[in-house]
């Protein structure tokens, strides 16, 4: 199992039994369609998904520093090749505003570049998830790639599978380095700048 990631304001940990509850607050409504399919419809199946959770690397738990209460997840999914990884996220709605959710993958970010040596980490967003699409360029994903039609995550009212286009962001180890980088450059000359003054 991981050990406890800790930022300014949060705690990536595994899940826990406890957990359930603050899972289901974002879970029993998914605000995205991508997430439809893990709908949970009573803390019966809040409870069961956390336990699943608990015994997996892959489902990150993410939670606020003070108190410990779960806003949100983050997933990262060895892919074929053992240094690429699918990563993604999905926030309580109600914690969203605050830099939380960019603050929590940054951390994943540099755990699997540094501790899982990851060469790759790419993304999916669907056209309709403006969010996801926003945090993955502020973290500095490229754009790989429409595919148009790509996904259904639900049905009309017929019965017929609504087509979603869907878009890949994906960043390389030496990028994400040459970010870090570059942010360390410019809170140095901030800082520079501010002494000086």
């Amino acid at each position: 199992m991981m050990n406890a990631i800790e930022t300014n304001r949060l705690v990536l940990r595994n899940f826990r039994k406890e957990d359930a509850a603050d899972l289901f607050a974002y879970l029993h409504r998914p605000r995205v369609s991508c997430f439809l399919s893990l709908k949970l419809e009573d803390m019966s199946a809040a409870e069961a998904e956390a336990e699943k959770r608990s015994r997996s690397d892959e489902h990150i738990a993410v939670c606020l520093k003070d108190g410990n209460k779960l806003i949100g997840d983050l997933f990262a999914v060895p892919g074929k090749a053992s240094d690429t990884f699918s990563v993604g996220w999905n926030f309580n709605v109600n914690f969203g505003g605050a830099g939380l959710a960019s603050e929590a993958t940054r951390a994943l970010f540099d755990y699997l570049f540094a501790v899982k040596q990851a060469r790759r980490l790419y993304a999916y967003a669907e056209d309709d998830n403006i969010a996801s699409q926003r945090l993955c360029e502020r973290l500095g994903m490229r754009r790989e790639g429409l595919f148009k039609e790509f996904v259904s995550f639900e049905k009309d009212g017929e019965g017929t599978p609504i087509f979603v286009n869907t878009m890949q962001y994906a960043i390389l180890r030496k990028e994400w380095v040459t970010q870090g980088e570059a942010r360390i450059a410019s809170v140095d000359t901030e800082k520079i700048k501010k002494e000086g003054a």
